[in-house]
């Protein structure tokens, strides 16, 4: 984690990323900056198995193609735990890893949590994106309040096809 970012504030574009390392869906720690040299795009999320989620993610999964032909390298945070992100991937055949903040750290760090979402649950990742580039700075930054919203995602591929080739 980065110490210098402040909890609960949104980062922005030119910050670093906080490093962070996450259990996948497969129980395997996942360390952020192990991939330097590579762009990733964080896609944090409220639920696994939520309509709005499930669409956004299949979408991923659609576009992982196109995703591999920039260099860039998606992964799904929620605060789900590792078992349940398993067995969303499996039902929905997503073809990239799936990271549980369960700790709800990360989503703090990236300023990306509800503190108080519906019927009353607390600690729930919002919808957000982020685009960190090769040396770890991020490249694209989105926070949305209403989790019926999806990124722009038509921005975050312009985005990507701007940023230098690998």
């Amino acid at each position: 984690m980065n110490p210098s970012s402040q909890p609960g504030t949104p980062l922005r574009v030119g910050d670093p990323a906080p490093d962070f390392t996450l259990i996948d869906d497969q129980r395997q720690p996942v360390t952020l900056s192990a991939f330097r040299g590579e762009n990733v795009l964080l896609l944090f999320f409220p639920a696994a198995f939520t309509s709005v989620c499930t669409a956004e993610l299949c979408s991923v999964r659609d576009s992982l193609e196109r995703y591999g032909a920039l260099n860039a390298r998606p992964f799904g945070i929620s605060v789900d735990l590792p078992f349940t992100l398993a067995r969303f991937k499996e039902e929905q055949r997503l073809n990239f890893s799936l990271l549980s903040d369960f700790n709800k750290e990360v989503s703090r760090a990236y300023g990306c949590l509800y503190e108080n979402w519906i019927l009353g649950l607390k600690g729930v990742s919002k919808r957000a994106a982020f685009l960190v580039d090769r040396q770890g700075v991020i490249r694209y930054a989105e926070v949305l309040e209403n989790a019926g919203d999806l990124p722009n995602f038509e921005l975050i591929n312009k985005t990507l096809e701007e940023m230098e080739p690998a």
